[in-house]
């Protein structure tokens, strides 16, 4: 005998849900009473703690969410670091450009270059240990600035940031960017 057809859609939906369902929006699509709802889900999560699951139900942030056990986070840890490729991402690697070329430089202004929020790609960059917080900028909010580490110069193996080649060696000549704006020109043969 299998659980209540509610209860497998309460699971369905958590397990597809990317942010925690709020039981709300469960009594809703599954047209039933609030009360009732929280008291499935109650049950779910005490099946799942009584049968000595992997995973919890968990009531996080104003809604439901399947979570890993706490007691289970060592190998939950292990497994998140095993194979962690150490090559770097085409959007992580303009970014530590960035850094180093214009340090110390803050989110905003890697971003305003980039044309993209950088957030996640500045966090991957510190927890490498490629950059670091370095100081704050003056003005309002006072936003951390951002240098590289040792560790960067060691993976390059640069003594300092004197050796790295200079930005123009870098980028196109004239004449490349010239046949560039041509073939991006109006009326301009495919």
């Amino acid at each position: 005998m299998g659980l209540p057809e509610e209860y497998r859609a309460i699971e369905a939906i958590v397990l597809s849900a990317l942010e925690p369902v709020p039981p709300n929006m469960l009594a809703e699509l599954l047209e039933m009473p609030l009360d009732r709802v929280e008291a499935a889900c109650a049950e779910l999560a005490a099946g799942y703690e009584g049968e000595g699951r992997g995973f919890v139900l968990a009531r996080v942030a104003g809604g439901y969410r399947y979570q890993t056990h706490p007691d289970l986070a060592p190998f939950v840890e292990r497994f998140a670091m095993e194979g962690v490729s150490s090559r770097l991402s085409s959007a992580a690697l303009e970014t530590l450009a960035i850094v180093a070329y214009r340090q110390p430089v803050s989110r905003a202004q890697i971003a305003a270059l980039r044309g993209v929020n950088v957030d996640g790609v500045v966090r991957l960059l510190e927890q490498r240990g490629y950059i670091n917080a370095v100081g704050h900028a003056p003005g309002p909010g006072q936003p951390v600035l951002y240098g590289t580490t040792p560790a960067f110069l060691e993976r390059l193996g640069l003594y300092s940031l004197d050796e790295l080649p200079p930005v123009e060696e870098l980028l196109p000549g004239p004449e490349v960017v010239e046949q560039l704006e041509e073939r991006l020109r109006p009326g301009a043969d495919a």
